[in-house]
């Protein structure tokens, strides 16, 4: 439905620009290669991979992706504190500022997991919201 709404609309708009090579890009149906759009959970298929078009399904693929990341920046903050304190050579406001940067890391760190656990205790336990497991 959504398909035939949108698509001749984007080749239209390709042509009209005279992109001919883009307009036969759009013409590609996104929904190929992810379960179709008549699959049980729809998906479209984007740069990151194959995203649900439901909310239910994309919070449970986005807070997976989210949390990732903030550990991943978490881990890099550590180690760029831990370095800095290796490169501070005893001065004590540099190595004050390398234990603040890396405590800073990990009370993010555990506010991000604080997060997730509120998240999970309330829409999962408590409320018992469907599609978010």
């Amino acid at each position: 439905m959504l398909r035939r709404k949108i698509m001749p609309f984007l080749m239209t708009f390709g042509m009209f620009l005279g992109l001919g090579k883009i307009s036969k890009v759009l013409a590609l149906d996104p929904f190929d290669g992810c379960g179709g759009i008549n699959s049980a959970t729809p998906k479209i298929n984007t740069a990151l991979g194959c995203i649900p078009v439901e909310m239910g399904a994309f919070v449970t693929w986005l807070l997976p992706v989210l949390f990732g990341i903030a550990g991943g920046i978490a881990f890099l903050l550590m180690v760029y504190g831990f370095i800095l304190m290796t490169m501070s050579k005893g001065d004590p406001k540099a190595v004050q500022g390398a234990q603040e940067t890396i405590t800073s890391a990990i009370t993010g760190l555990l506010i991000s997991l604080f997060a997730l656990f509120l998240l999970r205790l309330i829409t999962v336990n408590i409320l018992h919201i469907p599609g978010i497991n």
